[in-house]
């Protein structure tokens, strides 16, 4: 835990406070049959809003690498040791985010072997994915320019694009990724090959899978190209116009592409990248000119609150969903034993209102019970990072 510093992106922190929201929302329904429409991801080609999270919080992990990499060399460090620090944070998010996919499937009861619920356990995963993109983009923001950053970018998206419709899929012959049953592209084969059943629910391919990691990296980038916007000694209202004219530009770049090469998020299409990018450029544009430009700020303090400590919240609510949710059991009044989760939601919500309805308020509840647990911290300047 360390102190928040002083000096920070309010836009930013905004952004990022209501990703995090978002995604805690959308990963802790009372009900998993019964979410509402916008709450779920597409079945495979599309996107709805749910589907926008993920990259959104890529990119504002890509955006914090300017001001971060920044400060630090203005402190007087060299390069030459800031790579190491980016890298033992990549280390340190890919460790989290195996415990997170190893508990509670490790079992300290007596006469188990520890390590047999380990080859259970998925090896990709949501931080696994940020940790690495996050390195890759940070150590190219350090080592290289502005102009070898786009073009990496760019080649990224170029490059995978043949990789997913042209290259054959080695035992089955010219890809299909019109249909997420038949699992016959690249990226599901070479999850099958590397990780065998360690994906996400033991599927034939992972929606953070290896291949798929290198048009992640460009969504990391569009969020690095958005900071040095953001850093710029220019005013505020001029830099707010570039990004929601970028904003536009990408996402409709991306509508385009994706009548080609469609958008889809397991997959993390080329075109899903654009689009998920430029809205995610547009919105940052947004919550600057809201917070920072107009006087606004201080509707931005609960996000804020959320954004600061992004990373606990992730990292807590998930652990304790899944204690309350498997772990923690108590008896029923017919005699069964079910989890705690499950006995508070049909008692305090799912025996009065629409399924759908108390669903969907067990999930607003779950997210204001962390607000008032971050809070208490903000008000310390408590914040956890690695």
């Amino acid at each position: 835990m360390s102190a928040a510093p002083a000096s920070r992106w309010l836009g930013l922190d905004a952004l990022r406070g209501l990703t995090i929201a978002a995604m805690i929302l959308v990963n802790n329904p009372g009900d998993w049959g019964h979410i509402h429409a916008p709450l779920k991801h597409a079945e495979w080609h599309g996107c709805t809003p749910t589907d926008l999270i993920f990259p959104t919080f890529l990119f504002v992990a890509g955006v914090a690498i300017v001001p971060a990499l920044q400060r630090a060399r203005e402190r007087g460090i060299a390069d030459a040791e800031l790579i190491p620090r980016i890298l033992k944070r990549m280390l340190l998010l890919l460790g989290i985010g195996m415990f997170l996919s190893a508990f509670p499937l490790i079992t300290f009861a007596a006469g188990k072997d520890l390590f047999d619920p380990l080859w259970t356990v998925r090896f990709p995963g949501v931080l696994q994915r940020i940790g690495v993109c996050y390195a890759i983009a940070a150590i190219l923001f350090l080592r290289t320019t502005e102009r070898m950053q786009r073009a990496v970018l760019v080649g990224c998206l170029a490059v995978y694009w043949p990789l997913i419709e042209l290259i054959p899929v080695p035992g089955h012959g010219f890809p299909d990724i019109g249909d997420h049953r038949t699992h016959m592209h690249l990226p599901g084969w070479m999850d099958r090959r590397v990780f065998g059943s360690h994906t996400w629910g033991g599927r034939p391919y992972d929606p953070e899978g290896l291949l798929s990691t290198i048009p992640a990296v460009a969504t990391a980038l569009l969020g690095v190209q958005a900071g040095r916007v953001l850093a710029r000694p220019s005013a505020l209202e001029g830099k707010v116009l570039e990004l929601l004219l970028r904003g536009v530009l990408l996402a409709t770049a991306g509508a385009v592409w994706g009548w080609f090469f469609p958008i889809n998020k397991p997959l993390w299409t080329s075109s899903y990248v654009l689009w998920a990018g430029g809205l995610s450029t547009a919105a940052l544009g947004v919550a600057v000119w809201a917070f920072e430009v107009k006087p606004w700020a201080r509707w931005a303090r609960p996000l804020q609150i959320y954004g600061v400590n992004a990373l606990l919240v992730f990292v807590g609510s998930a652990l304790l969903a899944r204690v309350v949710g498997r772990l923690w059991t108590v008896t029923g009044g017919d005699g069964k034993t079910v989890s705690v989760q499950k006995w508070l939601y049909s008692e305090l919500l799912a025996s009065w209102a629409d399924p759908y309805v108390a669903s969907l308020l067990w999930a607003v509840l779950w997210i204001s019970g962390w607000f008032v647990a971050l809070a208490w911290l903000w008000r310390r300047g408590i914040v956890w990072k690695v």
